[in-house]
């Protein structure tokens, strides 16, 4: 029996559940303005901001990557990356994270190419979430709470350069059998 992908079930779920609930609570703070209503609106608010923008971002950059982005500067491995990837442990963890797509990075479902590819799309946009992590940063203007959105930016972006490291870290090799595949006619 194949194993059943409930995280874009779960995603979607989450972010419809927050918005709901920011609506709930923001107008109970409306007509009681109590400060545990405010406190409650704000952390529904900020659970849906990271869920939504999530899903967004997963629908819209895969438009803006091209098809050349193998081969791009951004996308080519850095001189660092490989110790900084045996130092993280990155091989033990990276097979126990969630994929919203695990096709997109199968064989049976995708030539070696198209994973090379979905693997620069997924970095792309893994890194688009990753600097809209902070833009929560900006409701500190407005409400205040300063040390709470910065601690729940930074654990949002920290998880997203988790699926930022585990593409950086499994595209050389991909590439490396892609030339050897190349080289020897197949």
């Amino acid at each position: 029996m194949a194993h059943q992908n409930n995280f874009p079930f779960v995603l979607k779920t989450t972010a419809a559940i927050a918005a709901v609930l920011t609506l709930v609570l923001v107008l109970l703070h409306h007509f009681f303005p109590l400060s545990w209503l405010f406190s409650a609106a704000i952390s529904t608010a900020t659970t849906c901001y990271h869920f939504t923008m999530r899903l967004a971002v997963g629908y819209t950059v895969p438009l803006l990557v091209p098809p050349s982005a193998a081969t791009a500067v951004w996308f080519r491995p850095r001189t660092f990356e490989d110790k900084l990837y045996r130092t993280l442990k990155v091989k033990r963890w990276k097979d126990h994270m969630p994929t919203y797509d695990p096709t997109s990075f199968s064989l049976k479902h995708n030539s070696l190419e198209q994973i090379v590819y979905n693997s620069c799309v997924s970095e792309a946009v893994h890194e688009v979430i990753f600097l809209f992590s902070f833009v929560p940063l900006f409701f500190v203007l407005l409400w205040g709470a300063f040390p709470v959105f910065l601690i729940t930016s930074i654990f949002a972006a920290a998880f997203d350069s988790c699926f930022i490291m585990i593409q950086r870290y499994k595209r050389p090799r991909l590439i490396r059998i892609l030339s050897k595949k190349e080289a020897n006619g197949l």
